[in-house]
């Protein structure tokens, strides 16, 4: 009798699995969200790069992004135990933006966070998305992922001027969403993303005239813009597969604004070589948020931000990756304490505006309130 339950038992966890294996295979397979793959002609040109190797892309120095099991067992119960202040206790103010004023002051260089590392800025009188994950989840189903701390944008997509220019860092659901990109991609002129994430839009409807790939140290200009793709230290995939895309960083130039955004990185020299190639920087956008001492190659601490807004050369730089997600074992107000705190003793001109804040980028004042905490 008791072989037969046991038997059952095993049975029914047998086929528990199984079942989980299944839906598994099935929604990474038949959702939309996980995008598109490179065709076997591009990945034949991804191989004549230097950083392809092996069927995937690589960092320029050796990344690890491996766990032992002890770190792994040991991440699991700092996840089970949780951190203090994971989240605001207090609704976060998001200042609104006025659609009709937002057109008339085009021609005004300026930035808008719209939280995490989704970014509007006007340049030249051109309307520019960074990143631009406007969705409520970074994951591929709402089940599976944190919410946004807070219900509203500063402005709908609907609400949106048309878009002259989104720019794409990597392909993490964080930075690319599916249902922000259906929603932008009718009034959006041009995407530029890093080779193989194209793939995504094509599955998402984008127009394939709309789509520029581009690699590492490439550069093009557009309209009155100067544009580069430069490298970051970091990973991709939307699947169980890895670094089927590139990743990297954007430099994008106007008359008298040269502006860069990290995209997701840890520390490296690159940040150097990007500050000696194309600096100084007028306004930089750098990560800072979702890091760890377990993942500290592929997300740098809030004081290696800093420091890398030291190494581009820039004149101002404003934290990004914080401020919407909890996606990672840190207080929510870590990132920006810290980094406050790191740029002040590097004697380095920062910037945190709340979301929605407006940013000129000829002001002689940044903002600064500590809007984060609570009053």
């Amino acid at each position: 009798m008791i072989k037969k339950i046991f038997l059952f038992i095993v049975r029914s966890l047998l086929a528990f699995i199984g079942l989980i294996i299944v839906i598994t295979i099935l929604f990474v397979n038949l959702s939309p969200e996980f995008g598109g793959t490179p065709t076997d002609e591009e990945t034949a040109e991804f191989e004549k790069l230097d950083y392809f190797q092996d069927g995937s892309f690589q960092n320029l120095i050796s990344t690890s992004m491996d766990m032992s099991f002890s770190q792994i067992i040991e991440l699991i119960g700092e996840q089970i135990e949780g951190v203090p202040n994971s989240e605001p206790d207090f609704d976060v103010e998001i200042l609104k933006i006025d659609s009709l004023n937002l057109v008339k002051t085009k021609s005004i260089n300026k930035v808008i966070w719209f939280g995490h590392s989704a970014v509007l800025m006007q340049l030249n009188g051109k309307n520019i998305l960074f990143d631009p994950m406007l969705g409520d989840v970074p994951a591929p189903h709402p089940l599976l992922g944190p919410s946004r701390y807070y219900d509203e944008l500063p402005m709908e997509i609907e609400a949106l001027p048309v878009i002259d220019y989104i720019f794409i860092s990597h392909d993490h659901y964080d930075h690319l969403d599916m249902g922000s990109i259906e929603k932008l991609k009718s009034k959006t002129k041009r995407f530029y993303v890093p080779i193989g994430v194209g793939a995504h839009l094509i599955e998402w409807g984008v127009a394939k005239d709309k789509i520029h790939e581009m690699a590492w140290w490439d550069e093009t200009t557009s309209d009155s813009l100067f544009i580069a793709f430069a490298p970051s230290r970091h990973f991709s995939g939307r699947d169980f597969s890895r670094n089927t895309t590139l990743w990297g960083s954007w430099i994008v130039k106007a008359d008298n604004q040269n502006v860069y955004f990290s995209g997701d990185s840890g520390y490296g020299p690159h940040f150097k070589s990007i500050g000696e190639k194309y600096g100084p920087f007028d306004f930089a956008m750098l990560e800072c948020g979702q890091y760890n001492d377990k993942w500290s190659e592929i997300h740098m601490s809030p004081e290696a931000t800093a420091q890398a807004g030291l190494d581009i050369n820039a004149k101002v730089f404003m934290p990004i990756h914080w401020g919407s997600f909890t996606l990672a074992l840190h207080s929510w107000t870590d990132p920006v304490a810290r980094v406050r705190a790191k740029a002040e003793e590097l004697d380095l001109p920062i910037t945190t505006p709340k979301i929605g804040e407006i940013v000129y980028l000829e002001g002689l004042k940044y903002p600064m309130e500590e809007w984060w905490v609570r009053k």
